[in-house]
């Protein structure tokens, strides 16, 4: 809290401002995510472990909804209890930002399709 949060608080702050002061916020989808979250009780080595059950991402510009807040989590940062995305969900939508429809479907080596995002993109994040 006292030495890795601020340095990245304000390097993404200024990045975000920086695109927006040359008109280039619109255009640039700006993602900050780590791939886990962590354990809300400290192990006993004084760490946390990886947590896959809850986590942060941040969005900004390339038409997501500015200062908006989506979902929530238990009092001790361990579960979703409101709006849950999954990382599916998450790919739907940046997919859908970079004009890519999720639904696509390609072929694999053998010539079967799949399609390439299993996720829904968030409608409430889009501007």
């Amino acid at each position: 809290r006292e030495h890795l949060l601020p340095p990245a608080d304000q390097a993404f702050a200024a990045l975000v401002e920086d695109l927006d002061e040359r008109g280039l916020l619109e255009t640039t989808l700006v993602v900050a995510l780590g791939e886990f979250g962590r354990t809300p009780k400290i192990n006993d080595k004084a760490g946390r472990d990886h947590w896959p059950n809850c986590y942060t991402a941040l969005l900004a510009g390339g038409g997501i909804k500015g200062g908006y807040v989506h979902g929530a989590s238990d009092r001790i940062g361990a579960f979703p209890v409101t709006n849950p995305v999954a990382p599916a969900d998450l790919a739907a939508t940046i997919l859908t930002r970079f004009g890519v429809d999720p639904f696509t479907e390609a072929l694999d080596p053998l010539g079967r399709p799949f399609r390439i995002c299993q996720g829904q993109p968030v409608g409430e994040l889009l501007a």
